[in-house]
């Protein structure tokens, strides 16, 4: 691996650099593998056994270099609007880790799409690809300005609130967008505006809750969880 591949590869741990090559970094035998087998293009993969410890720890994004690493193409995905599904829409959502799970979960429960506003982590960002353990080649994902595509969806927009209607209680429709909001803030005012059914999740017992809230992806596959169950 010459000194050029290695700066090439390194630089791709910044957005900057993933945004001007229209690529990114995936590590590990099974994410790597599940790139191999989604119809991604695979620009370049290095292993560990041909290219030697040291050149996989300056490359390597993990605290423990992975075996092998590859540099894939993002994909040129054409922006679909949802319509008779049931999508996430992700408002907000800053830590990596959360929305990696975020987008397990989508896979888990066949969530057809979700859609995330700008402000939202960047999806390419290795900590998310980790914490996708693949999901990230198989669940359609778009950036969009929530308020304005929720607004403008002919259906059922859903929401968690601390003032919502309990969700167990709440009647619940097999298609709609469920919103997640920002881990500190929870769905912003312009998003709330746009949300036809507040839902709340309640704590057990329910009059004597330790945590102010849940975690954002916890709700998420909560939520999911019972629209899944009942629809």
């Amino acid at each position: 691996m010459t000194s050029a591949e290695i700066k090439y590869v390194k630089s791709l741990s910044q957005k900057k650099f993933r945004d001007e090559y229209g690529v990114f970094t995936v590590e590990g035998e099974k994410l790597v593998a599940e790139a191999e087998k989604s119809g991604f293009v695979i620009e370049a993969k290095y292993r560990k056994e041909d290219i030697g410890d040291a050149a996989m720890e300056r490359i390597s994004s993990l605290s423990s270099p992975s075996p092998v690493l590859a540099v894939v193409k993002q994909p040129s995905r054409p922006f679909e609007a949802p319509s008779k599904g049931l999508y996430l829409a992700l408002d907000g959502i800053r830590d990596p880790g959360n929305l990696g799970t975020i987008l397990r979960i989508a896979d888990w429960f066949g969530i057809d799409a979700v859609y995330a506003s700008p402000d939202t982590v960047e999806l390419y960002n290795p900590k998310v690809v980790q914490a996708t353990m693949g999901a990230i080649f198989r669940v359609p994902f778009y950036t969009a300005d929530i308020p304005s595509l929720c607004r403008t969806y002919d259906g059922p927009v859903y929401g968690t609130f601390l003032d919502g209607e309990n969700m167990y209680r709440k009647e619940l429709k097999a298609t709609g967008i469920i919103v997640i909001g920002n881990e500190a803030n929870g769905i912003s005012k312009e998003t709330a505006a746009c949300v036809s059914d507040r839902l709340y999740i309640p704590p057990y017992p329910a009059d004597d809750s330790g945590s102010e809230s849940l975690n954002a992806a916890i709700a998420t596959a909560i939520t999911v969880a019972e629209f899944r169950r009942r629809c």
